[in-house]
């Protein structure tokens, strides 16, 4: 491997040390809401045969596999991408100086949207639905998909009706549960997991980000932005099909099924709750409770960090769906956040790391004038 932080899986090969060399950039896109994504560039050029060099690369050539593994001294590998060559992009000038090849592509999860299809889910619950599909490709489910489960849909109530592509659908059964949608890999290429779940806000910080030590700060700067302009408490009624009650069910709530990540969570913080109201086709009141505790898990991450780190000196890979701390910047913003994005710009000298950083919670109010952020914990 070479000297740089990552390693290049081209077509299941390792790529040869020069092709390092002519790499001009390299990133990475993960993400909680979209699929993971790679942007390669490279310099063209024409070579002794007449042809422009990559681009008829095989190893380049639509749906190739490609990956990309970072490393950490003294810590085990992370792969922050595995999928396929999906476009290319050609840049020439004259005597193709200056010439160039971008070369994109999206994870694994592109499999599932090849083919639009129509199919009536009958006796199974969401997650049965998720581990099936995620099966058909040879992904492995997550253990933690089958947690926090929709009832069987019936034929005597409603059953599920697939219109679109395979990811489609289960981004769609996902948005109206509250839970995420991705398939990842972990340590190795080609070992494909399947998430349909909630977010793990209990697992321990992976990084520790540190802003304002000045022998050992991890960030240079950072951007904290909080809206409340959202709702907090949900009203929900729904007329049921095996159910000829008047008033049908009630699914009121003002709880996202997930624990605050500090003190104060939107409607504490906010102190003035707002109401919307929801109806949805359901069998029973504990799944329209389910939909509205699903509106509010999407509301409620109403704290936003924007930042950059270089994992050199964060000595950490920054992985979309873990736990940070952030440290140092008074009592109100310091605390857990879960990683919604990172942008992984690699060269051969550096591995920075572009986040975004949710929260749906703050630190307690703070007591006495410590200004805007508080005092420092």
């Amino acid at each position: 491997m070479p000297c740089s932080s990552y390693q290049l899986m081209l077509d299941g090969q390792a790529a040869e040390d020069d092709f390092y060399t002519q790499v001009s950039s390299l990133e990475v896109e993960e993400n909680l809401e979209l699929p993971g994504a790679f942007q390669l560039q490279l310099p063209v050029s024409r070579t002794d045969t007449g042809e422009l060099s990559f681009i008829n690369d095989i190893r380049l050539r639509p749906f190739a596999p490609l990956s990309v593994v970072a490393t950490v001294q003294g810590k085990p590998t992370e792969c922050i991408f595995d999928g396929f060559v999906l476009s290319h992009k050609l840049h020439l000038q004259t005597g193709t100086t200056s010439s160039s090849l971008e070369v994109w592509g999206q994870d694994a999860s592109w499999l599932m949207n090849l083919e639009e299809k129509v199919k009536e889910w009958v006796d199974v619950t969401d997650s049965d639905v998720a581990n099936s599909i995620f099966g058909d490709y040879g992904f492995q489910p997550a253990d933690e998909n089958t947690a926090d489960d929709s009832p069987s849909h019936t034929e005597s109530g409603h059953t599920l009706m697939q219109r679109g592509s395979d990811i489609q659908f289960l981004r769609t059964l996902g948005k109206r549960t509250g839970k995420l949608v991705r398939v990842v890999c972990g340590d190795k290429p080609g070992k494909r997991t399947g998430f349909f779940a909630k977010p793990n806000l209990d697992a321990p910080p992976a990084a520790t980000l540190v802003l304002n030590d000045p022998e050992a700060w991890t960030v240079d700067a950072l951007d904290i932005e909080w809206d409340i302009m959202r709702p907090s408490v949900v009203k929900a009624r729904q007329a049921l099909l095996n159910d000829d009650t008047p008033e049908g069910v009630a699914g009121d709530t003002d709880s996202s099924g997930l624990d605050p990540l500090d003190d104060r969570d939107l409607a504490t913080f906010a102190d003035n709750p707002m109401t919307v109201l929801l109806t949805a086709p359901v069998d029973d009141a504990g799944e329209l409770s389910t939909r509205a505790q699903a509106l509010l898990r999407d509301s409620g991450w109403f704290v936003r960090c924007h930042g950059e780190a270089d994992v050199a000196r964060l000595n950490s890979v920054l992985r979309a769906g873990s736990v940070v701390e952030l440290t140092g910047i008074g009592s109100v913003h310091s605390g857990k956040y879960l990683v919604w994005s990172v942008r992984h710009i690699i060269t051969q000298d550096s591995h920075r790391m572009k986040f975004s950083l949710m929260r749906n919670a703050v630190g307690p109010e703070p007591s006495g004038a410590g200004g805007l952020l508080g005092g420092l914990p």
